[in-house]
């Protein structure tokens, strides 16, 4: 089973072997790996099953480590990132040769960033190579917020787990690139359009949902449970599975729901970030519950609400 600890120049250790680590972020947990050494890139698609076409987003611990990587930044990009970084944010960039093509699954351009957590970025800061770091789970699956959701997933698969507790955002990072001049949202995520668009102005939002992701998190079906997940009215919804034993997932609502189902509330007050960072261990949580099926709702289509929902959607791969 893999060690939990905050040994910094153990996890440091590992990853200057080659082996993998999985990090705190403030989105998700993340499994690393040097991402100048296609040897060690390769682990971590082994370790999470993962298909070599959905490509790795490349970690570091400041904008100016970025320009080792990538050729150039668009003005309006930078621009996000010297509002947002550290943070939830993602850009897609045009590669340096150093960056490994395993990386990018063959595409010219890499998602890169800087995570906000005293943790990771101290542990970067001391690495002479960025990390390239999917979330720390088996492809697919639910993304893990906490050390622990970690090593029930991976623990046979990695020696070290750096330990930074409870994720607060709880949501991958929003990716942002730049075609034609045009400012693109290719992933929703813990940073809202609308935060970005009082930097740049108006972006468009392409949700690819094709096996052929054009940035990481695309796939159709991913942050999934094992257990079906169903969304729709609530109501309607535990009348139609009423045979079966049945766990909610629900936003603030008064919604009376039969005593028999298990019920997880994201918040209470409606608060999105709350929401945000409880969703991936609620669905983990019923996941592992003595419930056959998982119903929710959709949340109203506003700030973080537009990333729960893509969260949902994919998780039930509607």
């Amino acid at each position: 089973m893999a060690e939990i600890g905050k040994d910094i120049l153990k996890a440091k250790a590992f990853l200057e072997k080659d082996e993998l680590v999985a990090i705190p972020t403030e989105t998700v947990y993340g499994l690393a790996a040097n991402a100048l050494n296609p040897i060690a890139v390769a682990k971590i698609f082994e370790a999470k099953e993962r298909p070599t076409f959905d490509p790795l987003i490349v970690h570091t611990h400041s904008l100016h480590e970025v320009y080792k990587f990538v050729t150039n930044i668009h003005p309006a990009l930078l621009k996000l990132a010297e509002a947002f970084w550290p943070g939830p944010l993602t850009l897609l960039l045009p590669k340096k040769e150093i960056i490994p093509s395993l990386v990018t699954s063959g595409l010219d351009r890499v998602g890169v960033r800087v995570p906000n957590h005293s943790l990771t970025l101290d542990l970067l800061s001391q690495l002479n190579f960025p990390l390239a770091a999917p979330s720390a789970n088996p492809f697919g699956y639910i993304s893990p917020t906490t050390a622990m959701h970690v090593e029930k997933q991976l623990g046979t698969k990695i020696p070290y787990i750096l330990d930074g507790g409870s994720c607060e955002v709880g949501l991958e990072s929003t990716i942002v690139g730049e075609e034609n001049g045009e400012i693109i949202i290719y992933r929703l995520g813990g940073l809202s359009v609308d935060e970005i668009e009082t930097i740049v102005g108006k972006v468009s939002v392409q949700l690819n949902q094709s096996s052929n992701p054009k940035s990481p998190g695309q796939l159709k079906s991913h942050y999934a449970p094992k257990k079906p997940v169903y969304i729709g009215n609530l109501n309607e919804s535990q009348k139609q599975y009423s045979d079966q034993k049945i766990g909610a997932i629900v936003f603030g609502i008064d919604i009376k729901l039969s005593e028999s189902i298990l019920i997880k509330n994201l918040s209470s007050t409606k608060n999105y970030q709350e929401a945000s960072a409880n969703l991936f261990s609620f669905l983990r949580e019923l996941d592992e519950a003595d419930v056959d099926v998982i119903i929710s709702e959709f949340l109203p289509e506003t700030g973080l609400g537009l990333a729960i929902n893509d969260r949902l959607r994919r998780a039930s791969a509607l």
